[in-house]
């Protein structure tokens, strides 16, 4: 004898059944939530997203061809079919301070603790292509991440750290391929192929020219250069990753959700057609693509964002670029936690943020994670700050049972509508900036919409809608404008010695006045000819570093050749 499955439940025939989007509970539904009323609150998303008080089969249709399985088209639900049942995301959590002994020893520690892969952060002369003994670089030296002038700076950067066993991820965008270059040296005097090296390089420089403004040439040569990169590690270096699309700067910059994703993925676009543009096809090199995101506050909107990137990259991949191998198709991507939610005041709150945008960051499926440290918004992470937030990830890996179950989220009306209207607002932006060009790419689009400052002016205009929102009260920031306390304890935070900047200028010193001066300017000279040419740039650039070159003295010679640049300004 069969058994009722819900004891209880008043049996209906089929004809007696009600549609849930018309039916009685719906009107009565409707009538209280009237008569209860609403408390005075923007009911948007953090971008700004209009959002209804509930979402179900009267308002949202949820399609499952658009929703699949994981690991097949359209990845809305993820890019591997296990996900995490088999291996949770990758511990990354970016460090870098100081001087390359100091880093070193944070590596270690790090690698002690759990963590499963490097990250490296650089100082702002070095971001900027600057020797630690440039008049430029006074007061910079090792605040903002670790100082590289030259090879054996890399070298010590990495010592017991073997570079064929371990994966690194470098962000660096103008001197790019020479911190490559040092990379690749420093693993080859460790005893390692090319071929055995793993990681990614950011080297993305259309998101510098739209958000973070670290350049050294105009676009053209530094596209010269990506080119260069993408052709020399796919022949070369095939576990490699060359280019590793931002999104996260672009957010920090003051964007919207939809933005930040649009922004990104066209910059992708444009990087597919540079590769084709030097006769690869996108199953040869899109594969050692990835992506780099933000995770911000808004829990809802950043997982509907990062599944509907995964569907909008793999239907471009296939429908314009002609892709057929599935792991071109893949967006896979690292993330970030956003640094610009966190707040100066009542700092310890920070630990909650960020455990919230990680959890958002695991549920959209991210393949890689950093989270803050609590002390960020004010100083490079103490030690203490940066165990807790490499155990932030640990608690949700080990003691959340998120890891269980793949994409708990898909199917949920609300989950769904958004992951939808996240993917037009990103279409039609995506029109514009192809309308802005003039044969119909997307590379042409960009580079106009840099020219022009529209990109800027977008992120302006999203981030001055944004702060209205905080000082008007209609969203609000615990500890800054709700729930504020006037005695908030002063944090230990770390703090970088001018001594760091005197000892690396001393080092790069010693390394000019030591090293084979006429093997430099023979590498030196061979650069710079094959600069004026179209040769790949990869080799004469490692052979430079090999002859002791420094990070600016390669900057400055390929200045030299192919100029400088400085954008218009737009108010």
């Amino acid at each position: 004898m069969a058994t009722d499955p819900h004891p209880g439940t008043p049996d209906r025939s089929d004809a007696e059944r009600v549609d849930p989007a018309d039916g009685p509970d719906r009107v009565a539904w409707e009538q209280a939530y009237a008569r209860a009323g609403e408390r005075d609150a923007d009911f948007t998303t953090l971008s700004g997203i209009p959002l209804e008080p509930l979402y179900g089969p009267h308002n949202t249709e949820v399609d499952f061809d658009r929703i699949g399985y994981p690991g097949q088209a359209p990845y809305t639900r993820g890019v591997y079919a296990s996900m995490y049942r088999t291996r949770p995301w990758t511990i990354r959590q970016f460090a870098g301070f100081a001087d390359p002994d100091e880093t070193n020893k944070r590596f270690h520690d790090l690698v002690d603790a759990g963590q499963h892969g490097l990250s490296v952060a650089f100082d702002m002369p070095t971001l900027m292509g600057l020797d630690s003994d440039d008049e430029r670089s006074l007061g910079e030296v090792g605040h903002c991440g670790v100082a590289i002038d030259t090879i054996h700076d890399m070298e010590r950067l990495f010592e017991g750290l073997p570079l064929g066993d371990i994966t690194t991820s470098m962000t660096i965008n103008a001197p790019a391929v020479t911190l490559f270059a040092m990379y690749a040296v420093a693993a080859e005097r460790q005893g390692f192929s090319l071929d055995q090296l793993g990681g990614t390089l950011q080297t993305d420089i259309f998101k510098e020219y739209i958000a973070q403004k670290e350049w050294l040439f105009p676009p053209q040569p530094h596209l010269r250069l990506i080119g260069d990169l993408i052709e020399f590690c796919t022949r070369e270096v095939p576990r490699y990753h060359p280019v590793s699309i931002s999104g996260y700067h672009i957010r920090e910059a003051g964007s919207t959700a939809a933005q930040e994703l649009a922004f990104t993925l066209a910059d992708g676009f444009a990087y597919v057609e540079l590769g084709m543009s030097r006769g690869l096809h996108p199953d040869e090199f899109v594969p050692r693509f990835s992506f780099f995101f933000d995770a911000h506050l808004d829990f809802f909107e950043e997982i509907a964002k990062f599944r509907a990137g995964r569907r909008i990259w793999a239907r471009w991949m296939r429908e314009r670029y002609g892709a057929t191998a599935e792991r071109a198709m893949l967006m896979r991507f690292h993330t970030q936690t956003a640094g610009v939610s966190l707040t100066g005041q009542q700092p310890d709150n920070n630990i909650v943020r960020t455990a919230i945008e990680a959890l958002a960051a695991v549920l959209g499926g991210t393949q890689s994670l950093h989270t803050n440290a609590l002390d960020e918004v004010l100083a490079l992470p103490s030690d203490h700050a940066a165990k807790v937030a490499l155990r932030t990830q640990q608690v949700i890996a080990e003691e959340t049972g998120v890891t269980n179950v793949i994409d708990p989220l898909g199917g949920s009306w609300f989950v769904e509508s958004l992951t939808d209207e996240m993917e037009r607002r990103v279409e039609e932006i995506f029109a514009t900036i192809i309308d802005m060009g003039d044969d119909g790419t997307v590379t042409s689009g960009l580079l106009r919409g840099i020219e022009d400052g529209w990109f800027m002016s977008e992120i302006a205009d999203a981030a001055f809608t944004f702060q209205n929102r905080v000082e008007k009260g209609r969203f609000r920031q615990v500890g800054v404008n709700a729930h504020v306390d006037d005695d908030d304890e002063e944090l230990d935070i770390l703090r970088i010695s001018n001594e760091v900047g005197e000892r690396q200028a001393v080092r790069v010193a010693e390394v000019r006045a030591n090293r084979d001066q006429a093997r430099h300017a023979a590498a030196m000279e061979a650069m710079v000819a094959a600069a004026g040419t179209d040769a790949n740039m990869l080799e004469p650039i490692m052979e430079a570093v090999r002859a002791d070159a420094t990070v600016g003295e390669i900057s400055r010679a390929l200045q030299d050749v192919w100029g400088t640049y400085s954008e218009v300004p737009r108010l």
